[in-house]
């Protein structure tokens, strides 16, 4: 073999793309969960071989770990932008609940939170890693309502992550985003009525 072949399959690129593989691979667990999702399906759906797979991800809970940092920065919900300190706290929960309410019923063929859903998979490591991103969320959350009520933040942050969470479960069982979102509406006439300030 001649320098010239060498190099050019020495430093010959990847077949796929990873970026693209890891979007490839919320999509797939978006829709079905964790646990239904088999590497198969992921090296069927990327376009790769076993091999590949390993080397590029480690392991299938070494892709869903890509898989919550590309959602985290990319599908979340921006809590930056809504939890802001010059709105009534409540309306600021409320504009939270419509926005989940939104975002889980918007694509019918991958609904829900993909984090609240990732709570319930029955694999121990999987679901320790959604259980990361969603207590980071809850934490957020109980932070900015503590600021204002100090007295009311835990209470308050279990009535939102609940509320999110059942918003997430109705829309995994059909609900559209108007539905979740009449769902929103009523909470926020909870916390409104609750946080007076």
């Amino acid at each position: 073999m001649n320098d010239t072949k060498k190099d050019q399959t020495r430093g010959r690129p990847r077949r796929f793309n990873p970026d693209k593989a890891v979007a490839t691979a919320q999509n797939l667990f978006h829709a079905r969960g964790y646990d239904a999702v088999s590497v198969a399906d992921l090296t069927r759906a990327i376009g790769i071989k076993p091999p590949s797979f390993y080397a590029a991800f480690g392991n299938k809970i070494g892709l869903y770990a890509r898989v919550l940092d590309r959602y985290a920065e990319n599908g979340a919900i921006a809590l930056t932008d809504l939890l802001r300190d010059d709105r009534r706290v409540a309306d600021c929960l409320t504009d939270l609940l419509e926005e989940a309410a939104h975002q889980y019923g918007a694509n019918p063929d991958a609904p829900g939170c993909l984090v609240l859903e990732g709570r319930r998979c029955d694999d121990a490591e999987a679901r320790a890693a959604a259980c990361a991103f969603y207590h980071g969320a809850e934490d957020r959350i109980r932070a900015f309502v503590a600021r204002r009520h100090p007295q009311a933040a835990d209470r308050v942050t279990d009535f939102v992550v609940t509320v999110m969470a059942g918003l997430s479960s109705s829309a995994r069982e059909g609900h559209d985003a108007e539905r979740l979102r009449t769902t929103a509406r009523m909470a926020g006439k909870v916390l409104s009525e609750d946080l007076v300030s």
